[in-house]
């Protein structure tokens, strides 16, 4: 285990076989609103339909950042297509514990692209991306009415570890949540 806190950064684009994972930009905006506006993409996650101010707000502060260290920091990392140059999503890489170097992996994908691996592809960058920067544990924290999400879990090769029944009051009701997780062992042996 290395000493001192754990630093996840982009310092440059990343690129996998049909993806580009970036740094999103101000002139991501449109692209953004098209799939964080839409009340089904909000419904199992922790924020409402997003409306194109608040979508530029986020683009000036926290999604612009590509470093993050430290305890309950991230960085938001934009996808998009190498064959057309859409962005079609974004990954949440989030720092949780220096201690246990446990880190927590989100996505959100535009549906108009969904069904085609894009998510996978690029959560497997994103957790590529976390282990490289140290971690020895990432999890996923799921609706689990999200079947999509809990798809994606199990194609990243990620444990099901927990399910806990009426976790949270979340959007006006007692939601379950379904916890994965995978360690830097598991990731190094794939």
């Amino acid at each position: 285990m290395s000493d001192g806190p754990v630093q996840l950064a982009l310092e440059e684009p990343v690129r996998t076989e049909r993806l580009l994972l970036r740094t999103l930009q101000p002139g991501d905006a449109d692209a953004i609103h098209a799939y964080r506006s839409l009340p089904e993409i909000a419904r199992y996650v922790p924020f409402e339909p997003m409306s194109p101010e608040l979508i530029a707000e986020r683009l000036q502060g926290f999604w612009a950042r590509n470093r993050a260290g430290g305890e309950g920091e991230g960085i938001v990392v934009g996808f998009e297509r190498l064959d057309t140059g859409e962005l079609v999503g974004d990954l949440a890489l989030m720092l949780v514990s220096d201690e246990h170097r446990g880190g927590e992996i989100g996505w959100v994908l535009n549906p108009e692209h969904g069904g085609r691996g894009y998510a996978t592809e690029a959560a497997r960058a994103g957790l590529g991306l976390m282990f490289a920067a140290g971690l020895h544990r990432v999890v996923a924290r799921v609706d689990a009415r999200n079947e999509p999400s809990l798809r994606l879990c199990h194609r990243l090769g990620m444990r099901r570890e927990a399910t806990l029944v009426a976790n949270e009051w979340f959007k006006g009701e007692w939601t379950d949540e379904v916890d994965y997780a995978l360690l830097e062992g598991e990731w190094a042996g794939r």
